[in-house]
């Protein structure tokens, strides 16, 4: 999947285009860079309705190819590199959102299919 980094995107836009491919992870945008292996705090999260123009700091127009084999990080690393947005991959479990600063080096894959089954309806609720 590729996605498209212009200024003039709605954050919810890249959001909505990285749900459908990984329906168990979320991609936020925060208005800082977080430290390698630590969250970001949730204050600095942008608005949906944020303009990447709003959000970075490289003002390059492109895009992102987006594999499943690729790791969090590299994911991450990307996103910061090329084009200045400070990003953070959420996996689901249950009805909570976790950061996965912890599974960072697990690709986006094996992250989704962790959040599905985390997700699963227990038979007993």
């Amino acid at each position: 999947m590729k996605i498209t980094i212009s200024d003039k995107r709605k954050v919810q836009s890249i959001q909505e285009d990285f749900a459908e491919m990984f329906p168990y992870l979320k991609i936020e945008f925060f208005s800082s860079p977080h430290k390698a292996g630590a969250p970001s705090p949730k204050k600095l999260i942008r608005h949906p309705s944020a303009t990447i123009g709003e959000c970075r700091s490289k003002h390059n127009t492109g895009s992102i190819t987006i594999i499943p084999e690729m790791t969090v990080a590299e994911l991450e690393e990307q996103f910061s590199d090329v084009y200045g947005l400070s990003v953070q991959i959420f996996r689901q479990s249950g009805k909570a959102w976790l950061e996965t600063t912890v599974t960072d080096k697990w690709t986006l894959e094996k992250q989704n299919e962790q959040g599905k089954v985390l997700s699963a309806k227990n038979p007993r609720d």
